[in-house]
């Protein structure tokens, strides 16, 4: 019990310092702010993080809370392919709604130079987790082609997104994120589907 309440904890330090990044911008956000905003304490922020600038890796943790409140939503007719389509259009509509670019730019920017954990590629997140799943249903269905391997896709998958993500944010954001996942994602995920 004591490890679900750290970690809900630490969801709330999250949740809240980035709800006020996006409403006031990261440099006006305090860590008083954080602490307020999540109705947690001070000694509980800097158990988790050593500052605010620290916070800006923590936006994985945001994705992967968003991924398992969608996990269950998802409808038991829909294919493995929907699926996943729908996944990423709710993740990429989140973001656009609210992620502040700057901030999605810093956390590409570092997990490109940081020595160590790279927690966007971490296997052991939900996204991956969920991903897998879903991966592993659309074989054992028989929609995904046997020639590839569940890793492969997942592995492809997930590339997409990080390319369309870091594109969006090196055009800073001029087209709509979700929109042209929408038309690009399809194309990729199409390759993998069985041959008739």
């Amino acid at each position: 019990m004591p490890k679900k309440d750290a970690g809900s904890t630490k969801l709330k330090l999250i949740s809240a310092a980035w709800s006020l990044f996006y409403e006031q911008g990261y440099e006006n956000t305090t860590v008083e702010d954080i602490v307020e905003r999540s109705a947690t304490s001070k000694g509980s922020f800097y158990h988790y993080f050593d500052g605010k600038a620290e916070l800006v890796g923590s936006l994985s943790y945001l994705f992967d809370s968003k991924y398992e409140a969608l996990a269950p939503t998802l409808p038991a007719d829909m294919s493995a392919f929907e699926k996943l389509l729908y996944l990423n259009r709710e993740l990429f509509l989140m973001i656009e709604n609210s992620v502040p670019m700057d901030l999605l730019t810093m956390l590409y920017s570092s997990q490109l130079t940081l020595k160590g954990d790279r927690n966007l590629l971490d296997r052991n997140r939900t996204y991956y987790k969920l991903l897998r799943r879903i991966a592993v249903e659309g074989f054992a269905n028989g929609e995904f082609d046997p020639a590839v391997s569940v890793n492969e896709l997942v592995k492809a998958y997930a590339l997409c997104e990080r390319a369309i993500l870091s594109d969006w944010c090196l055009c800073n954001g001029e087209y709509a994120l979700s929109k042209y996942s929408a038309s690009l994602l399809p194309t990729l995920l199409q390759g993998f589907l069985r041959k008739e």
